[in-house]
């Protein structure tokens, strides 16, 4: 169901807004069917089998959850995605709730539109399987890794997707503590189910608990109409809080309370209501030691940890680095239209050395970088950028004099610099004087 031969129909009452998505998804190989509205996708849907449609929110006469409701009551082989040129949170609520798993808001670049629909043709595609014979849920290719650290991440992923219990994630940033998170959703009952994933670390300490829990019509001036919150979005789903410590202590009271009741209370509501939502948390930071500090609620600590996985930094799996770069070559190089690149041995041996203060995040950017810029020829060490080639470069220590390891030093600096005195110098912390008589002696 993932291959571009998949049959799609685009819904909406705009032409150039049907043409524009016409456009994309036949330039990447879909069979394209369009609509200019509800009435007319129904006719379409009862003749022809669609494996996704694309529809517009706001449309005359029959709008897009309308069409959703119909596809998930009428068309089981058949996914959804909802557009809209009016993003809000209670439209995402209610687009999620009526059955539609992905939603995208006007405008929207290309890259965007192939990457939803290409989610939710996996999401049909595992369906559809799952329906004929039971088989568990392929990783993410950013999970994949040879390694034992790995291996244990990826066993803890199985066992916590079975289980209905709260995660907490640990890890440096840049390790993919998303990318576990998400997959621990894709593997547990939920899989069918929303999946709202909130960056704790990007959201106006006022405007949290809007954010989390939602307001009531009337809660205060300007709330002509009620408005639900993530947790409403994440109902009968995964509600992931990545950077978690950055909650205030006085949304943590909240959020314990939710955890222990399974009610959210609006802001301005009388009422509390029931919601199903899995909490997994991610946090970069040491909880323990916020706790220590009184920045962070011990009971909250401990409803949150109930199963605890922590995940490796990239230097402590340098045998995962080479499996890592080469999939990042191929899918950018799938994505910009550039020929596969070949990572020389040279390069890939440099950076099962390089410590990655980044993680997967910095392998994945600089793969990125080189990918657009290679021109054909083998990727080597000397085309990483200025500020990488000296420390990516750099061998593991040998045994040898004080005075041999420094010339051997200062050579690879002036080798990494293409034999730039000034630079060179500048990098060691010496005059260029000094860096003559070192080179003589």
């Amino acid at each position: 169901m993932t291959e571009p031969c998949a049959q799609v129909l685009v819904v909406d009452d705009s032409p150039d807004a049907l043409e524009i998505a016409r456009r994309h998804l036949t330039a990447a190989g879909y069979t394209v069917l369009t609509a200019s509205g509800a009435p007319e996708a129904r006719l379409t849907l009862e003749r022809v089998p669609v494996d996704l449609v694309i529809t517009d929110m706001r449309m005359p006469e029959v709008g897009g959850l309308e069409l959703v409701r119909h596809v998930r009551e009428n068309c089981r082989a058949t996914e959804v995605i909802v557009v809209t040129a009016y993003a809000t949170v209670a439209d995402a609520v209610e687009a999620v709730k009526t059955g539609a798993e992905e939603y995208l808001s006007k405008p929207y670049g290309e890259r965007e539109l192939l990457d939803a629909v290409e989610r939710a043709l996996e999401r049909l595609r595992r369906r559809v399987a799952a329906r004929a014979e039971p088989e568990p849920t392929a990783q993410p290719p950013e999970m994949i890794g040879a390694s034992r650290h790995r291996q244990q991440v990826l066993r803890a992923i199985t066992k916590a997707a079975k289980s209905a219990a709260t995660v907490l994630i640990t890890g440096e940033s840049g390790v993919g503590k998303e990318l576990v998170a998400r997959a621990i959703h894709r593997q547990s009952a939920r899989a069918s189910g929303p999946w709202v994933p909130v960056n704790c670390g990007a959201i106006p300490q006022e405007l949290f608990e809007n954010e989390l829990f939602g307001h009531a019509k009337g809660a205060f001036t300007g709330a002509g109409e009620a408005h639900p919150g993530f947790f409403q979005a994440a109902d009968g789903g995964t509600l992931f809080l990545d950077e978690i410590s950055e909650l205030p202590l006085k949304l943590q009271v909240k959020l314990l309370r939710v955890l222990q009741d399974r009610e959210v209370t609006m802001i301005g509501a009388t009422r509390s209501r029931k919601v199903d939502v899995r909490i997994v948390a991610a946090t970069g930071k040491e909880l323990r030691a916020m706790v220590d500090e009184g920045t962070f609620r011990q009971d909250l600590y401990f409803r949150l940890s109930v199963l605890n996985i922590a995940v490796p930094p990239l230097r402590e799996r340098p045998e995962d680095v080479a499996l890592l770069a080469r999939h990042f070559a191929l899918r950018f190089a799938s994505e910009s239209g550039h020929p596969v690149p070949v990572l020389s041995d040279k390069l890939i041996e440099a950076f099962e050395r390089y410590d990655w203060p980044g993680n997967i995040r910095e392998l994945e950017n600089l793969v990125q970088r080189l990918v657009v810029m290679a021109d054909g020829a083998p990727i080597e060490i000397t085309d990483l950028p200025e500020h990488l080639r000296f420390s990516v470069a750099r061998p593991s220590p040998k045994s040898c004099q004080l005075h041999q390891a420094e010339r051997e030093h200062i050579q690879r600096v002036l080798d990494s610099v293409g034999g730039n005195k000034t630079q060179a110098a500048k990098i060691l912390g010496i005059d260029r004087k000094t860096l003559r008589e070192k080179l003589r002696g």
